[in-house]
């Protein structure tokens, strides 16, 4: 089969199209596929599939084979992939997930394999009042996926083990966020990856939704996750929208085993 590597903010994935619905275990696939060491390696993996109603549909999983209801960089890289494999004839495209349907455009080509890709998220929900918990206040929001977010003064305060412990009990991603300016820094883990990634889309959308929710009524920002890209983020009509560049990195043949 012929696969393709994407790359958003340092969010890593695989993706192909299954439009005839070949393969019979995705989870597995996902396991072995994203494996750093005996596969491609990746922090998910993207199926595209066929849609009656939209441009095309996707079910996505987690380097641990679970499956995910949405990601945030993921979305953009499906995008771009759509776009070069001419599922999609235009820059704009509308396609379903497990947390509802997404949009989101291509703004302008970097390269004939880069892009600033746009995305337009799920309206944030927020899942609990503000706790306090292992000496944090955290805030708690489902962007697609659940993430609890903290504020702090210095980000080499994320701390593994307080990840890894809110994690297992409220099922959710953890964010430690730094806010300078009109600029948030964060770092973030993953659950489904178990553990920090260079970026997390629907993280930062939670980081920058909290942040407005505070006294900060700022409705454009930018984010930076840990691989120091800059990331676009914008309030429009209460829906989050954010930017960025997505890479595809390589295509090759993965020989299913």
């Amino acid at each position: 089969m012929q696969i393709f590597k994407f790359s958003a903010s340092g969010n890593d994935f695989v993706i192909f199209d299954d439009f005839d619905k070949k393969i019979k275990d995705y989870s597995n696939l996902a396991k072995k596929i994203c494996n750093r060491f005996n596969g491609v390696g990746a922090d998910g993996m993207i199926v595209v599939l066929k849609d009656d109603e939209f441009d095309f549909s996707w079910e996505f999983y987690n380097s641990d084979g679970s499956r995910a209801k949405m990601c945030g960089n993921g979305a953009r890289s499906v995008i771009l992939f759509a776009k070069l494999n001419n599922i999609i004839n235009k820059n704009s495209a509308k396609f379903k997930t497990d947390a509802g349907i997404i949009e989101g455009k291509i703004l302008n080509f970097l390269d004939k394999n880069i892009a600033n890709v746009c995305v337009k998220l799920p309206n944030p929900k927020k899942l609990s009042d503000n706790f306090k918990e292992l000496n944090f206040l955290w805030h708690f929001y489902d962007t697609g996926v659940p993430h609890l977010v903290t504020f702090v003064d210095d980000l080499n305060k994320f701390d593994l083990e307080i990840c890894k412990k809110l994690r297992k009990k409220y099922d959710a991603n953890v964010n430690f966020a730094k806010i300078n300016n009109n600029e948030i820094f964060i770092r973030t883990f993953e659950r489904g990856v178990e553990g920090e990634t260079l970026s997390c889309g629907t993280g930062m959308a939670a980081c920058f939704w909290a942040n407005y929710n505070l006294d900060n009524k700022f409705n454009k920002m930018k984010l930076v996750p840990k691989n120091k890209d800059i990331l676009h983020f914008e309030i429009l009509n209460n829906t989050i929208q954010f930017y960025g560049i997505v890479k595809n990195t390589f295509i090759a043949n993965y020989f299913l085993t």
